[in-house]
């Protein structure tokens, strides 16, 4: 009866973290390029009190064991990199990426980040960069003189100078890939960093190599699914609920065992 105290502790501490995850998919309900994640769980280490197949008094097998668990534990979180919904915003500087890949950023450090969120801003010089001052990388630079803006969907941003009628290329955007999407790391700012379980990044230009292609003038926005993340918040409440609950009555019946007299 004791073990059950901690066992259903254990319970009430993961739905705590599983409410925690669908706190922070909630919160970023309207962050553009937001993934949304996903809580999973594992059980505990296992008190083996009879193995199955044992043989019993009268030498028969026994088809099944006695095994008591100890609980369950948050075994990982995981990024969920469906596409987001679509919105118009008719700026010439947005962009989305409508399949696989990321764009990539060059941090202040000289370190690169990547991003799937593609509302891009022309700093003072004209280049390209993140609402942060980040800059895209490879590095795109728009003379401030230019009247229009034109990015296909391979990639190539062009631009209108304003003394002629002739589109003038500026470079070409570069699309990333990694093998496992689910092991980069949050950075915060809607960047992940690459680790050892991403993989190396695979750049390739986009609609190429499973890479999608980039659409100008709209934005990715997240994949949070507010119903859904509800319907999940009150699973977990009810869960948390139905361990405190477990806690509760085996404290009952320690204390009913406590009051008994010989």
């Amino acid at each position: 009866m004791i073990s059950a105290l901690w066992t259903s502790a254990t319970g009430m501490n993961s739905q705590q973290t599983n409410i925690d995850v669908i706190s922070n998919n909630l919160a970023n309900v309207n962050t553009s390029g937001f993934k949304k994640s996903k809580i999973n769980f594992a059980d505990l280490i296992y008190t083996n009190m009879r193995d199955a197949g044992t043989p019993n008094a009268q030498g028969a097998e026994v088809p099944t064991g006695i095994e008591i668990g100890h609980g369950s534990k948050v075994n990982s979180t995981q990024k969920i990199f469906t596409q987001g919904n679509i919105q118009n915003t008719d700026s010439p500087l947005d962009m989305i990426i409508e399949g696989d890949g990321f764009f990539r950023i060059q941090l202040p450090n000289g370190n690169f980040a990547y991003t799937r969120d593609g509302s891009f801003k022309m700093d003072s010089n004209g280049d390209i960069v993140t609402a942060d001052g980040y800059y895209l990388d490879p590095q795109i630079n728009i003379p401030r003189e230019a009247t229009s803006i034109s990015i296909t969907s391979d990639g190539t941003v062009s631009y209108k100078p304003d003394d002629s009628d002739q589109m003038m290329e500026a470079g070409q955007i570069q699309l990333y890939n990694f093998s496992n999407p689910a092991g980069l790391a949050s950075e915060g700012r809607n960047l992940y960093s690459m680790t050892t379980a991403s993989g190396m990044p695979n750049q390739s230009a986009p609609g190429t190599n499973g890479t999608g292609t980039i659409t100008q003038g709209f934005l990715e926005m997240s994949n949070v699914k507010v119903v859904e993340e509800m319907v999940n918040m009150i699973a977990a409440q009810r869960a948390y609920e139905t361990n405190s609950k477990a806690i509760q009555a085996s404290d009952e019946m320690l204390q009913t065992a406590n009051q008994l007299k010989r």
